[in-house]
């Protein structure tokens, strides 16, 4: 039987991607008393890599929502797999750090992060309200952005 946030997930039609290993030198979740802290993750589905590039350049704004989403869908697939297959051992969403792959020009960090920030709040309630920050920024592997999070766990 699926958890509280599982079960959520499904009502919302969204689903986890495997979590991958880290690309470079880093541990993907690190766990220090009860707080989680997940290292910036990708919007990656196994192999899969479909949202390369700056915003404002080679992606619009809404591919850029929907590679913010799927970095966030990310976040949880290594938190479950930290909380040893439990994600009702969340507590709340403390803070999101949105990096994302801008142009020169781009000013539309804000709303980029805003499709995580929401998605965070839908799948959780008033525990997915968290501190944020979204910065333009040049990628890694020019990946559209990356989100990294901190989680108040049990």
């Amino acid at each position: 039987m699926s958890g509280r946030i599982e079960g959520r997930l499904a009502e919302l039609g969204l689903t986890l991607p495997p979590a991958g290993k880290p690309l470079f030198s880093y541990q993907p979740v690190v766990i220090a008393q009860s707080l989680a802290f997940v290292a910036g993750q990708a919007p990656v589905v196994g192999a899969e890599r479909p949202f390369i590039g700056r915003l404002g350049a080679e992606l619009t704004l809404e591919q850029g929502q929907a590679a913010a989403r799927l970095s966030g869908l990310n976040v949880l697939a290594h938190l479950k797999v930290a909380l040893d297959g439990d994600l009702d051992r969340i507590e709340r969403c403390v803070k999101l750090g949105v990096f994302v792959n801008s142009a020169p020009d781009f000013k539309g960090q804000p709303l980029v992060a805003n499709a995580v920030s929401d998605m965070m709040v839908d799948i959780m309630g008033d525990a997915g309200r968290h501190a944020r920050f979204a910065v333009g920024t040049i990628g890694p592997a020019d990946f559209a952005c990356s989100v990294e999070a901190v989680f108040l766990v049990r």
